[in-house]
């Protein structure tokens, strides 16, 4: 089993809204920043996309709130696979964004694919990027996404 992944930010005030909670696109970017510091972590750091010209596209996110997070509290966002093609092509990862207290405030699941920069199309990962999405923890509603 995968060892389970996660990072905890600080709530401040640049990821704000009016209402005083964290802005839903702050959601997305700490959703962002964990997967690629997961990836870093596992052997495929920022400057390996560059060098072999491919990179992460999101094709679509969806965001689940649950409750509120506030000014100055800590959040833990932690990274899952959620569904993977059969030739690591196309993901779904997602990630749970939680309050000190433990309680879930929202959940990100983004759909997409690895986008050779050259192509302008979908391709399968090399080797050392599906070995990382291999070592991503599985959701527990985990399904294998069709070509």
């Amino acid at each position: 089993m995968a060892t389970r992944f996660e990072r905890t930010f600080h709530a401040g005030w640049g990821l704000m809204d009016s209402n005083g909670h964290l802005r839903n696109t702050a959601y997305l970017d700490l959703g962002a920043d964990v997967r690629m510091m997961f990836f870093a972590e596992h052997g495929f750091p920022m400057q390996e996309f560059a060098r072999l010209r491919i990179g992460p596209v999101v094709r679509r996110d969806e965001l689940e709130y649950f409750r509120e997070v506030r000014l100055l509290e800590n959040v833990t966002v932690d990274v899952e696979i959620a569904g993977l093609a059969p030739d690591g092509s196309r993901f779904a990862i997602r990630n749970s964004i939680r309050r000190a207290d433990g309680v879930l405030a929202a959940r990100v699941t983004s759909h997409g694919g690895w986008l050779d920069l050259a192509q302008r199309k979908l391709v399968a990962p090399p080797d050392a990027l599906r070995a990382a999405l291999d070592a991503m923890p599985k959701s527990s509603d985990y399904a294998p996404i069709p070509v």
